[in-house]
């Protein structure tokens, strides 16, 4: 089979949707942003991987089949270019409306191009106790049963410790900025720990060493979580504003939710509440919990 998968961002996104290359069979080429080329460098699984800008060589094949977890108008029109057998996920339909196909319902029902809406779908989103993988994997005819996620090698960037904290999450989501991360650097030091805050990096590979080299990550629902869920790093995720039941464990993750989680769901304003409703001793205590059992 000659398999296209359209994923270009979020960069966590790309990097939880790998798992799917564990149960297709065939020769894949990875349609992705830019920044993102370099989370396949080396990875056998992806025969290709073009960026957005090099999207005209996908129209050199059809495809048997054509994944397109991407809900904007531009890719959807784009993708009526292609030559495909199967679409699964969004697409333009002939009046220029995004649309998704039925077998890929259980997951856009819950996204921003929801058939019912905005609003219910993040009420929908809220009540949903499945994986983004278990979605996928189920509309695609597979059964998730705990694939891991596929990653190119580290980069060595010579920083090392026992506890690696991402204390901001980026523009989009600032309300998962917990608001103690300094205060838990300082608990966790004066324990005689080593404790690292993530910093930024020029390459994806990097940063993904960033994480690896530590026995324990902190953080929110974000890229360096996934990177630690990958690399088989224990960690423990402060949910904020965003859905802990949509990601999958692998039996390394203690999540803490926060109690305000319902009134600030899916919400990308800033409210300080949400920053600082989990408090400095649950995540504290959780940490030193992950160590104690960490390799």
């Amino acid at each position: 089979m000659n398999i296209l998968i359209v994923k270009l961002g979020a960069t966590g996104d790309v990097v939880r949707t790998t798992t799917l290359l564990r149960a297709l069979r065939g020769e894949v080429t990875w349609l992705t942003a830019s920044k993102n080329t370099t989370l396949f460098d080396g990875v056998k699984e992806v025969q290709r991987c073009l960026s957005w800008e090099q999207r005209e060589r996908v129209r050199d094949v059809k495809y048997d089949l054509v994944i397109n977890l991407e809900d904007t108008l531009e890719i959807g029109a784009f993708l009526k270019t292609a030559q495909f057998e199967r679409l699964f996920g969004a697409y333009a339909d002939d009046a220029g409306e995004l649309r998704y196909t039925d077998d890929a319902r259980r997951w856009f029902d819950l996204s921003l191009i929801s058939i019912y809406g905005k609003e219910q779908a993040d009420q929908l989103k809220l009540k949903n106790r499945h994986t983004y993988q278990e979605l996928i994997f189920e509309g695609l005819g597979f059964q998730f049963q705990g694939e891991k996620y596929v990653l190119p090698r580290p980069v060595d960037t010579g920083l090392c410790g026992d506890v690696a904290i991402a204390r901001e999450a980026g523009p989009v989501w600032p309300m998962k900025n917990w608001a103690y991360y300094d205060k838990l650097k300082n608990e966790l030091e004066a324990r005689g720990l080593k404790v690292n805050f993530l910093q930024p990096r020029s390459s994806l590979r990097e940063h993904l060493a960033d994480v690896c080299q530590h026995r324990c990550f902190v953080g929110g629902d974000s890229l360096p979580m996934h990177f630690a869920l990958g690399t088989g790093i224990r960690c423990v995720t402060i949910f904020t504003c965003t859905s802990p039941w949509e990601i999958f464990d692998y039996g390394i993750q203690t999540k803490i939710v926060s109690p305000l989680l319902e009134e600030y769901f899916y919400k990308r304003g800033f409210e300080s509440r949400a920053t600082s409703a989990v408090s400095l001793e649950e995540v504290l205590g959780a940490v030193l919990k992950q160590l104690e059992v960490a390799v």
